[in-house]
């Protein structure tokens, strides 16, 4: 009797979920779409400056240096500040969202490129490869657990600062928290931040999955090392 007569949860509502799928999977489909957009692009970015950074080591500092000019710059000022060059939509949010990620990309590719055995290299070196071919075939190989660290890093704080995007208009699931402020309307606010989490979470799981496809060879080493114990 006490449930029957209980007032309905203000935070939750599936009356809301199906009465607005249709703007739900919208914005959902938009978050996603940035968040990938500009994981990938802000890799395919640092690649080359992290490779840069690491044949050149004097160029280390101003590299890493300006990416973290870049992270320090609030996302709404960045926002504001670009708005008027590029604006109001998806370009403005996508250049804000790259800027962010690379300090985490290059300072991890670069990690992961420094930590490489001399041994290998030398070896490599001795078997007459070149700096192109020493990169592609045995440093950046050797660097992809870091690199995958990187992008998961990457790809989780970039779920959470596409909501920020909505001062340009183009907020993916942002909308519908600064909509739900609005209105005081508390279950879109909620069913906006569940979705954002559980994004966040798919994401870091199959970057996790696909991290492991790619470096077969370090499952080996934990399972040796598990068996020696």
């Amino acid at each position: 009797m006490l449930l029957a007569d209980a007032p309905p949860n203000p935070w939750f509502s599936w009356q809301y979920v199906t009465n607005n799928s249709a703007d739900i999977r919208s914005a959902l489909g938009q978050h996603t779409s940035l968040t990938l957009q500009a994981v990938a692009i802000a890799l395919v970015v640092a690649l080359p400056l992290a490779a840069l950074a690491h044949a050149r080591p004097r160029l280390a500092a101003p590299v890493v240096g300006t990416a973290g000019v870049l992270y320090t710059v609030p996302s709404l000022a960045l926002f504001a500040l670009l708005a008027p060059w590029t604006g109001i939509g998806r370009t403005t949010v996508l250049i804000g969202l790259v800027a962010y990620a690379l300090l985490v990309l290059v300072r991890n590719i670069l990690v992961g490129l420094q930590g490489v055995d001399p041994a290998v290299t030398d070896a490599a070196r001795g078997m007459g490869y070149g700096r192109g071919r020493m990169l592609w075939q045995v440093e950046l190989p050797q660097a992809l657990p870091s690199i995958v660290a990187g992008v998961r890093v990457a790809t989780v704080s970039t779920v959470a600062l596409v909501t920020v995007g909505v001062v340009v208009g183009y907020g993916g699931l942002g909308q519908l928290m600064f909509r739900g402020f609005r209105s005081d309307y508390h279950a879109e606010i909620m069913t906006a931040t569940v979705l954002c989490l559980v994004l966040a979470l798919v994401c870091d799981v199959v970057i996790v999955l696909v991290g492991r496809w790619l470096t077969p060879w370090s499952r080996s080493t934990r399972m040796l090392a598990d068996s020696e114990v």
